[in-house]
């Protein structure tokens, strides 16, 4: 009875330990490899661009950037705004093009230049928001609120926001829309290194409208998009000598054929988006994995190159 005893308690040890170490095996397996750490954690947390000749690389949503340049805070005709986001790098062409739309703004009434929001980080890349663009320093977005003074201080620039152009229900511009929006938005379609500009739809569509008939070439630049009611978004074009930065496709040049865009831009507003607003799709039942998106991105998802970005001092 005693041998039988101690031998039932060697086996049910025995068991024991297979059972804690099959339970280890299978929790191990269940368990997730260590996560890739996010690549808008690893550029936002950059604080200085990388030195040497400035170079966009990849995609306007998809890439890095190295050698950029800081907008100045300040200027004669400029104020760069939300500074603690440290979001106001671009390539050289881009920080140009902005002093230059700048001071043409300055000439508007109402106007003494341009508030500047969102440009790039240090070394492009995603941002820690998970804005979609901006990342190889060709994006910028401007202000719809008419710069009415330039001697913001850092931390007006933090609490001072912009204004709506269209109405609630997205079809018409609203009281905030002047011809001074509509002179410059022409003039920044119009400049030779703009690749398009984004825009609410409702403002597209009130150009359209306004423009004269023999002065429309630059609209077809114009292009509407959701959450763009209280900026404008301009990109420029891949610089020349910049074999890594990718062009957009298809490009503006491809798209015109000598048109606006008007026709289309009513059509798609009308009876695609606003119609997807007032009845969103139903969602599939096994949608699958979500899409990558700058949220997500991890930094293999990004161009090799943009490895020795990050890793530069």
């Amino acid at each position: 009875m005693g041998e039988t005893l101690r031998r039932t308690q060697v086996i049910c040890r025995a068991a024991a330990r297979v059972a804690a170490l099959v339970a280890t095996v299978i929790a191990g397996a269940a368990a997730p490899v260590s996560a890739e750490p996010l690549a808008r954690q690893l550029f936002g947390a950059k604080t200085a661009p990388t030195a040497g000749a400035p170079a966009p690389i990849g995609f306007y949503s998809r890439g890095c950037a190295a050698g950029l340049v800081a907008l100045p805070e300040t200027g004669p005709t400029w104020q760069a705004m939300r500074l603690s986001r440290n979001r106001y790098y671009g390539q050289p062409e881009m920080i140009s093009y902005l002093q230059d739309l700048s001071r043409y703004a300055a000439t508007l009434p109402g106007w003494k230049g341009l508030y500047i929001g969102d440009i790039s980080q240090p070394r492009g890349g995603p941002m820690t928001g998970g804005h979609a663009s901006h990342q190889i320093g060709l994006d910028a977005d401007i202000w719809m609120l008419p710069a009415s003074r330039l001697t913001l201080s850092r931390a007006d620039r933090e609490k001072i926001s912009s204004i709506s152009v269209r109405t609630e229900d997205q079809t018409r511009v609203n009281g905030n829309w002047t011809p001074a929006h509509m002179a410059l938005l022409r003039a920044a379609a119009s400049d030779s290194r703009v690749d398009r500009v984004f825009v609410a739809a409702a403002a597209k569509i009130a150009m359209c409208n306004a423009a004269p008939r023999n002065d429309r070439a630059w609209l077809q630049k114009i292009r509407p998009i959701y959450g763009h009611n209280e900026h404008f978004h301009v990109r420029l074009k891949c610089p020349p000598g910049s074999p890594l930065c990718q062009v957009q496709s298809p490009t503006v040049d491809e798209l015109s054929k000598g048109g606006d865009g008007c026709d289309e831009t009513l059509n798609w507003w009308v009876t695609t988006y606003l119609d997807e607003l007032r009845h969103p799709p139903k969602r599939p039942a096994n949608p699958g994995p979500a899409p990558k998106t700058a949220k997500t991105y991890v930094l293999s998802d990004l161009p090799a190159e943009c490895r020795t970005v990050l890793a530069s001092r």
